[in-house]
């Protein structure tokens, strides 16, 4: 089964985002969830905080209305929303190391089913450094994974145990991939929502770690 079946990445991105809350900061790392920036999110107040220093921004800048000085997590151009602010790079990890990052969404290459993720490093990569993750790993409020469901050859990410370099154990709250939603439970993962044109058997085949279903099961809805 190809990895990109089911959701595109900006309905994946849309998917989290809904689970955002009226008032919270947000922090959205680099590829996948700097999309969540550009989801419709309604009359709730959402604070975007990038950990360059850039905090209260919105959507990617239209082509010709782009600031190179304002840049999100991913080196995207972005647009301010009112009441933002730039801050020194300290100013920025002071935020995440306070405490006041109510949900944090990073891609990954790997989730257990403990809720461990591995986002830093490939088997066989030289050097690369782990950078703020582990930071907003550690005092996140919520830590959100998007990703692939499996790779290029069709090996899955949700996995038993991590087999790559871990950013942080037990921290993942919840995961979306291009298939659904997903909660680790300890002994396996939880099909919440499952995206359309899949069914249960498939998803439970590229699934590395034993998979159960909720009861209230339903189809993503796209288009949103």
């Amino acid at each position: 089964m190809s990895g990109t079946k089911g959701l595109n990445r900006q309905q994946m991105a849309d998917w989290v985002a809904r689970e955002f809350q009226d008032g919270w900061i947000v922090n959205l790392g680099v590829g996948i969830p700097t999309l969540c920036s550009n989801t419709d999110i309604g009359g709730r107040d959402i604070t975007y905080h990038s950990e360059n220093g850039v905090i209260g921004y919105g959507g990617v800048a239209a082509e010709g209305q782009e600031d190179l000085n304002l840049v999100n997590a991913g080196g995207q151009n972005v647009v301010l929303n009112p009441g933002a602010a730039v801050v020194h790079h300290a100013d920025s990890f002071g935020v995440i190391r306070g405490g006041h990052i109510d949900a944090t969404v990073m891609g990954a290459y790997q989730v257990s089913m403990t809720g461990d993720f591995a986002n830093w490093k490939l088997k066989g990569q030289k050097g690369g450094g782990i950078g703020g993750a582990m930071d907003l790993a550690a005092c996140a409020k919520r830590v959100f994974i998007i990703l692939e469901h499996v790779t290029r050859d069709g090996s899955p990410r949700l996995v038993t145990a991590c087999d790559l370099p871990v950013t942080a154990r037990g921290v993942v709250t919840l995961v979306a991939t291009n298939y659904g939603l997903f909660q680790p439970t300890g002994d396996g993962f939880r099909l919440l929502e499952i995206a359309p044109g899949l069914t249960v058997d498939e998803i439970r085949a590229a699934t590395g770690g034993a998979l159960t279903v909720t009861d209230a099961l339903k189809e993503i809805r796209t288009g949103q």
